[in-house]
């Protein structure tokens, strides 16, 4: 069976250890890059169709509107079937304690009896939160995985930390 890396990014405004700077490329992308080396997985970005702001504080309040409002944003695509993997890594920043809404659009989209999800998460300091228990709750029958916490503003120096967590 084939793997799969899954990821939500954003690219724009993003902090960085207590300041603000524009970026190309998202943490988050950064890292699902890093692991397409190492595993040969295959590549899909997650996006919203109606993409938050590049601007770091606007972002910030739409993800919060997004989940006070437990919205599920619609996105641009989405793989048809996911029945060629058994193994998809998920790839998301932390906002607000949570994973972006628009990753429980995707989780929530498929029938996960039969695969294992390996959650790994950009963030700057926030950690994994809770998103283990979400991702449980999102993607009835997945096993779960132990997840993998990435500090964004370090994300191009991973390749040995997720050569670690890939060794178990």
């Amino acid at each position: 069976m084939k793997k799969l890396i899954a990821y939500y990014s954003r690219a724009g405004e993003n902090y960085f250890s207590g300041t603000h700077r524009a970026i190309a490329v998202g943490n988050t992308e950064k890292a699902a890059r890093l692991l397409a080396e190492l595993t040969g997985a295959e590549l899909f970005h997650i996006e919203q169709k109606v993409p938050y702001s590049d601007d770091y504080d606007t972002c910030v309040a739409e993800a919060r509107r997004d989940l006070r409002a437990n919205a599920r944003p619609e996105l641009t695509a989405l793989p048809e079937s996911l029945d060629d993997y058994d193994e998809i890594y998920l790839g998301y920043p932390n906002y607000c304690g949570t994973m972006p809404m628009a990753v429980y659009t995707f989780l929530e989209h498929y029938d996960w009896q039969g695969k294992t999800i390996h959650p790994f998460c950009t963030n700057e300091g926030s950690g994994l939160s809770n998103t283990e228990q979400d991702i449980r709750r999102a993607a009835k029958g997945a096993r779960v995985a132990h997840g993998l916490s990435l500090r964004g503003s370090a994300v191009e120096g991973a390749k040995p930390k997720l050569e670690q967590w890939l060794r178990g």
